[in-house]
């Protein structure tokens, strides 16, 4: 164990985003997406995690207008490293859990302008879809929903989701 960040912090954050964009394009789910990059990487989540945040792909229930999955995603990976547990559930808030994730979020906010999932998708698409309504969906598709466009903001938020982990950990990976 030592008190520094990995040398190999970069390529860390690499892999992050490369699986994480793999990911996407193969199996979609965003939330999903980043949290299995995070584990593969730096062994961060379970199985019941990874689980819990299926639901919140596309902004929650696939609906566009809460947060971005992937976002999401990284901020429970935040949270399980960081976040109360229930042993200490009475005894007051984890502000490092809330600090982290506004880092995280600022960053997202800094890169794609909102949180918000239709408004990440009408920077990166000019436009957002209802992913409930078959035609919108398919449209969505045809326009690189996983070929390209998602999987970026997957790739992202799992490297920024491993550096901040990395920089607020004391193990080395």
């Amino acid at each position: 164990m030592t008190d520094t960040i990995p040398d190999n912090k970069q390529q860390l954050m690499d892999k992050a985003n490369a699986l994480a964009c793999e990911y996407e394009q193969k199996y979609g789910c965003c939330p999903q997406c980043v949290l299995a990059a995070i584990q593969d990487v730096v062994g961060i989540g379970n199985d019941e995690t990874f689980k819990a945040s299926h639901s919140l792909a596309g902004g929650g229930a696939l609906l566009g207008t809460g947060t971005c999955g992937a976002l999401l995603g990284g901020m429970l990976a935040l949270g399980a490293k960081y976040g109360r547990d229930r042993e200490n559930f009475s005894s007051g808030q984890n502000s490092q859990s809330f600090k982290l994730g506004k880092k995280l979020y600022n960053q997202f906010v800094e890169e794609f302008g909102s949180p918000i999932c239709a408004d990440v998708h009408t920077r990166l698409f000019g436009k957002s879809y209802n992913l409930w309504n078959k035609e919108e969906y398919q449209a969505f598709e045809d326009a690189g929903a996983h070929v390209d466009k998602c999987p970026l903001v997957a790739g992202k938020v799992a490297a920024w989701a491993v550096e901040i982990l990395l920089e607020n950990d004391v193990r080395t990976y």
